[in-house]
């Protein structure tokens, strides 16, 4: 369902993977409807500093407010970076660029959308993982690394995501909990919220994964109710390069990945495009 024209609306997209020309095609393509639309970027812009800042860029100059949060990609160190911060130090790097760019972060005070559908209180959320999706046949951490790496299922998080400075990336992800739960503590509980994260929030989105082993680094348990608890009106992610809609306690979880050029050539549709979160939540593939 499209907005009436003239209607501000709340669009979505995530995993634009910058790197790729064809992706950048893409970006380059995206454009507002009205001059009030905001615009969700649930992680993934790219890998390389100036990709991120690029595309960042472009889309803040068009949309009248741009809510970004990090995934993976954006928080590895690649080699071919001149940006060489690790852990905790690129991201806060990240954050210092996107608010010179005027770009909402999870650092940020959580904007309200008073538009279409709203008032929500949109909530851009930086939470890692910790592991906890185990791989099949795994119950601890250990375990899962072991099930993955003999399957030759590893993400490249394990070689260019540094944790610095806590020991481990599953330390840092839960840092990021305690500090999130108290700001979620203190929202407003008369409005609803709006979840914006780069992996989902809860595990059932991942069992549809061709490798099951890949799940480990697509959240954490500790999110598990935070749809419910935290009233959301609806939870926006990527990571899977698995767009679609699901449904959990009747919350919407509309995932909005463009992922890689193979990829989405291979569903057949057009080409990938912003998807419209508010003022109306239908139309997405269920």
């Amino acid at each position: 369902m499209t907005a009436p024209s003239g209607e501000p609306r709340l669009l979505a997209i995530s995993d634009l993977h910058a790197a790729h020309a064809d992706n950048r095609a893409i970006i380059e393509s995206l454009r507002p409807g009205t001059d009030g639309d905001w615009l969700l970027v649930a992680g993934d812009v790219g890998e390389i500093s100036t990709d991120i800042e690029w595309a960042l860029t472009l889309l803040a100059d068009r949309f009248a407010t741009v809510v970004w949060v990090p995934g993976n990609h954006e928080l590895w160190t690649h080699p071919s970076d001149p940006l060489t911060l690790r852990g905790r130090f690129r991201y806060e790097h990240l954050v210092s660029m996107c608010r010179g760019l005027g770009v909402v972060t999870p650092e940020d005070p959580y904007p309200v959308w008073r538009g279409a559908g709203g008032p929500v209180t949109v909530v851009p959320l930086f939470l890692l993982y910790d592991y906890s999706f185990h791989a099949p046949g795994a119950s601890t951490k250990e375990e899962s690394l072991r099930v993955a790496h003999e399957a030759g299922v590893v993400c490249t998080d394990e070689y260019m995501l540094h944790p610095d400075p806590y020991e481990t990336r599953d330390a840092w992800c839960a840092a990021r909990i305690v500090e999130t739960e108290k700001r979620l503590a203190a929202l407003d509980p008369d409005l609803p919220t709006l979840l914006v994260s780069h992996w989902p929030l809860v595990r059932e989105p991942t069992d549809v994964m061709y490798y099951p082993e890949f799940a480990q680094w697509c959240g954490t348990t500790r999110t598990a109710d935070w749809h419910t608890t935290y009233r959301a009106l609806a939870s926006v992610y990527g990571h899977l390069h698995i767009p679609r809609r699901t449904t959990y306690d009747g919350v919407p979880f509309v995932e909005v990945s463009v992922g890689y050029p193979r990829e989405w050539r291979g569903r057949g549709g057009p080409r990938p495009a912003l998807r419209e979160i508010l003022p109306d939540l239908a139309g997405e593939p269920r």
